[in-house]
């Protein structure tokens, strides 16, 4: 009986952790861990090409099936043009075409399951052109890698990181931060 009352737990002196080790660690380390992390976030994924791509569903007001903007004069390739979007002209920019995520004749094809993500961006309403929408997903921490370091030939300034789902790699993007970009300059032009 009195072997039984020596086991009580005693407070131990400050383990020693291998960097990234989380032997010894209490509850509360791991929740402050965890909270150091950051929260994990829900992304809508959508595919331009083959490729997955995730963005803050924070930012999309809605999803609407494509139909053919008014195209505007001397506009870049990428930018479609405007819709009317319950009053509000939204201009519409095809990320198949600025991503060249392009098909083998070089086109961006209309079908069936091409659809319109519209955006909330900085209080500007912006649509971007998608193949598809894929789902909703909870993307933690600890699955979001970081992009990979590229040439000055290659601008990933808008990838915030690769996430590994499965078998999927899903390029989670700053759409705010591509959107408001000098070369896109749409919030800075509708800001203006």
């Amino acid at each position: 009986m009195e072997a039984l009352a020596d086991t009580r737990p005693t407070t131990p002196a400050a383990p020693s952790r291998a960097a990234g080790s989380t032997f010894g660690q209490t509850r509360a380390d791991a929740r402050a861990t965890a909270a150091a992390a950051g929260p994990s976030r829900e992304v809508l994924t959508f595919r331009l090409g083959a490729e997955e791509y995730g963005i803050d569903i924070l930012t999309v007001q809605e999803i609407r099936s494509y139909e053919p903007p008014t195209r505007i004069a001397n506009a870049p390739a990428y930018l479609k043009g405007v819709i009317d979007l319950r009053g509000v002209i939204v201009p519409i920019v095809d990320l198949r075409v600025k991503f060249n995520c392009l098909n083998a004749q070089g086109e961006a094809e209309i079908n069936d399951f091409t659809v319109v993500i519209v955006l909330n961006v900085r209080g500007r309403v912006l649509g971007a052109v998608v193949d598809s929408v894929s789902d909703v997903v909870q993307l933690s921490p600890e699955i979001i890698k970081p992009a990979p370091q590229m040439t000055t030939l290659v601008d990933t300034s808008y990838i915030t990181g690769i996430a590994k789902l499965g078998e999927r790699l899903l390029i989670v993007t700053d759409i705010e931060a591509l959107m408001s970009s000098a070369e896109m300059g749409l919030i800075d032009t509708l800001a203006g």
